[in-house]
């Protein structure tokens, strides 16, 4: 069994709604979230001899947590073997086994992990593997307004929203094979893209 996410680009608003339902359930504090909205955008502004402008401008939202890799990264290099996958293909840390060295952290091309100093262990969005588990989907799909996330198992998801899992500013899928189904936003750039920009930074954790 392996559960994943859908992501639909075309639905999003970047509300941030599902950011801040799973920092209330989860209880994290300010400059911690497991899940991120990017607000990747680019273009400019040319003007021909006529004094004509145009423009080929674009802006879309992207957002992401844990993608529960096939080969996750984080996994790769705990040293204490705290990082695990459960029967349901959900990546969760064991915090009686972490260290919190941070690893796992700087490792990850999702930057899912975060080192929690006031716990003395890393943390990471589990899928709400304990709503799962009850049958219900995790809060962040539950709460947004739009529809833009889903969440099951990933062949069912690959059957309905077909197999694209990368999208700018996410890496590249070949790293970690996340388990993720991206539905593009329209105006969409590939990984690695230099056509735009993360315009909202400082509202990252």
């Amino acid at each position: 069994m392996q559960y994943g996410f859908h992501f639909d680009g075309t639905r999003c608003t970047g509300c941030k709604t599902c950011m801040l339902a799973c920092k209330d359930y989860h209880d994290l504090p300010p400059d911690i979230a497991y899940r991120q909205v990017y607000e990747y955008a680019g273009g400019s502004w040319t003007s021909d001899r006529g004094g004509r402008w145009e423009q080929n401008c674009f802006a879309y939202y992207v957002s992401n947590a844990c993608c529960h890799c096939d080969g996750p990264a984080c996994m790769n290099v705990c040293p204490t073997g705290a990082m695990h996958k459960d029967e349901l293909g959900l990546v969760s840390v064991d915090a009686r086994k972490c260290i919190g060295c941070g690893y796992c952290a700087l490792s990850c091309p999702y930057r899912a992990p975060k080192v929690d100093r006031k716990a003395g262990h890393s943390v990471k969005c589990d899928g709400c593997r304990d709503r799962v588990l009850q049958g219900l989907n995790p809060i962040c799909v539950e709460a947004c307004p739009l529809r833009a996330l889903d969440f099951g198992e990933i062949g069912e998801l690959r059957t309905m929203y077909g197999d694209v899992a990368e999208v700018a500013p996410l890496p590249p899928s070949c790293a970690t094979q996340p388990n993720l189904v991206v539905t593009l936003p329209h105006g969409a750039r590939p990984p690695g893209s230099n056509e735009g920009n993360v315009v909202n930074q400082r509202e990252l954790v």
